[in-house]
């Protein structure tokens, strides 16, 4: 686990007792979580817990043998760990009202004479307590919420759901006859508690596993309204016509730094912008994650007045700061901030003067490209604002189509909306076959002045293989017309890891690494990626992951592959989507 660093915030906050206070607040919610839900698993097996929170016993805050109770003991292990305010003032509410009820209850000898009552008020006083000593460390602004919603499917939830419990209660009942309201009333208590005093109830007799379905219909239904309620949005304050005209003037002036620079202008980003104003970090909050792109935009000087408020913003929020895709001189000022760095692959980059189709070492890609050629393929290269609305509309429809699946994929790489008028600085490929057929588009965005950075790749599955590299050889070829200096071709993840893994004398433990990264780009174009870009000679610009803590690095790693597409989040249907009604308007 990498290092915490402790900012001069987290140190006014107290000293260590308080850190340590809220740690045992956060491992006792954790370990009622795991409890809940090894007794749930036990008790669906058949097996009884006996003396819980019945007749004169009771638990500590949250114990309760239930799926729903786990899922509850979870969701506040997760919103306490990340220093949620709102966590902290629920729990102790909750538990400061139970500790008072139970004191009141150790006041009669009945309940005095147990001594599990003596330890759950013990530990619920000990949670209490460390609730208050560690006040201070949370101080994490809630997220946006969807309050109306959540309640409307808690509401219509528990319903549907008590009546669904109450109809099982009424097929599988085995004992004397009962009214639908002690049937209903019996789901209802089920739907909370899996294990529970059943003497109110004599005229119901249900099996075990009667009992276990409905208190896991009520989790299934728990975990809705928590996602309902804070499911994420695109963007905490998604970029203004104002911060894209402010993005646009200082690429104007600092574009050429960056190649990854104009993807900084993806609208479901949010910015934050330097004091002066001379620079700014663009950034997508996906998981818990606030998740940046590439370097910050604008006056390398400026970036630490920028950089500084984005980390600022993310823990006041409870957000984990995390880059995505920055370049050696981005990284380097990022780590003066107090982030780790993990180099995550390399960028192709072709410097056009120097391309050239000839010598032994471009054998195979010059015979490809003569044989496109001979097949009658021409290619057109115009940028966007040069092409006629209907024509343009065309190519939009045709990239559309050949779509490999439904998600449009790309976060750090790829700007996401071909053929926005504001983009008209773009260029845009269009590859003919002989018989004046469109069947491939390749579409790049400025970089800087005289550069040029892929942004979208699409192609007829049935047109001739190769026609991308035919492609983006003619573009190098034909750079002067378009005054192009330089090129950025794809981002080949762990480069270094195939081409050191390949040469004699490597270590076993890169050829292992080198192993287990071909098996997965079976799936994942890890190394065709990088076969598809080494044909081209590029100069390989090494790319790097920042981050505060390794032990973050696996919701990193979801939050980006959710980001770039890889991953899909549950969603409302297509066919509820206000997008896919306006359209139908």
């Amino acid at each position: 686990m990498g290092e915490v660093r402790l900012t001069p915030d987290d140190e006014a906050r107290g000293g260590p007792w308080p850190r340590r206070a809220a740690a045992f607040a956060v491992w006792y919610v954790r370990a009622v979580a795991f409890i809940n839900l090894l007794s749930a698993v036990w008790v669906s097996f058949g097996a009884s817990i006996r003396r819980h929170a019945v007749d004169d016993y009771f638990t500590p805050y949250l114990l309760e043998a239930s799926f729903t109770s786990a899922v509850v003991s979870l969701f506040m292990a997760v919103t306490l760990r990340r220093r949620k305010r709102a966590a902290w003032i629920l729990n102790l509410a909750l538990a400061g009202v139970l500790l008072l009820l139970l004191a009141l209850l150790m006041a009669y000898p009945e309940f005095r004479a147990h001594g599990q009552n003596w330890f759950s008020v013990v530990i619920t006083a000990l949670f209490v307590t460390a609730l208050l000593v560690g006040r201070r460390e949370f101080y994490a602004i809630g997220d946006r919420s969807n309050p109306r919603l959540a309640a409307a499917v808690a509401a219509a939830g528990l319903l549907v759901s008590s009546l669904i419990a109450a109809l099982l209660v009424t097929v599988t009942n085995q004992a004397h006859p009962s009214t639908f309201w002690e049937r209903w009333r019996y789901g209802v208590r089920r739907l909370a508690f899996l294990v529970g005093d059943d003497r109110h109830f004599p005229g119901i007799d249900t099996p075990d596993w009667v009992n276990v379905l409905i208190n896991v219909m009520s989790t299934v239904l728990l975990v809705l309204v928590v996602w309902a309620a804070f499911r994420s949005r695109r963007a905490t304050d998604p970029l203004t016509a104002e911060d894209e005209s402010r993005l646009r003037a200082l690429l104007d002036r600092f574009g050429d730094r960056d190649s990854l620079g104009y993807f900084a202008l993806r609208r479901e980003k949010s910015v934050v912008w330097s004091p002066s104003g001379k620079a700014a970090v663009t950034y997508r909050v996906v998981g818990g994650v606030s998740l940046a792109s590439g370097d910050p935009i604008g006056d390398p000087e400026a970036w630490p007045g920028a950089i500084e408020p984005w980390l600022a913003e993310a823990r006041a929020h409870g957000w984990i700061p995390a880059v995505m895709g920055a370049s050696e001189e981005g990284g380097t000022v990022y780590a003066r901030h107090g982030m780790d760095a993990l180099e995550l692959g390399d960028e192709a980059i072709v410097d056009t003067a120097e391309f050239t189709l000839e010598g032994r070492a471009m054998r195979t890609v010059r015979q490809a490209y003569n044989r496109v050629k001979r097949a009658g393929y021409t290619v057109r290269i115009r940028r966007h604002e040069d092409i006629p609305e209907e024509e343009m509309a065309e190519l939009l429809r045709r990239a559309d189509d050949w779509r490999d699946g439904a998600t449009e994929r790309g976060f750090s790489m790829a700007l996401g909306r071909l053929g926005d008028p504001d983009d008209g600085r773009c260029v845009m490929l269009e590859c003919h076959d002989g018989k004046d057929e469109l069947r491939a588009l390749l579409s790049f965005v400025p970089w800087g002045p005289k550069g040029l950075s892929l942004d979208l790749m699409r192609r007829d599955r049935d047109s001739e293989n190769g026609l991308m590299e035919f492609m983006v050889i003619e573009l190098l070829q034909r750079a002067r017309e378009q005054n192009v200096d330089q090129v950025s071709l794809n981002f080949a993840m762990f480069r270094s890891v195939f081409e050191r893994g390949s040469r004699l004398g490597a270590g076993p433990v890169l050829r292992a690494w080198r192993s287990l990264l071909s098996f997965f780009s079976r799936w994942w174009q890890i190394e065709s990626l990088y076969r598809a870009n080494a044909k081209y000679r590029p100069i390989w610009e090494p790319r790097f992951m920042l981050f505060e803590k390794s032990s973050d690095l696996l919701r990193i790693g979801l939050a980006s592959a959710r980001a770039e597409g890889f991953l899909e989040a549950p969603g409302l249907p297509k066919w509820l989507n206000r997008k896919h009604l306006e359209s139908k308007r």
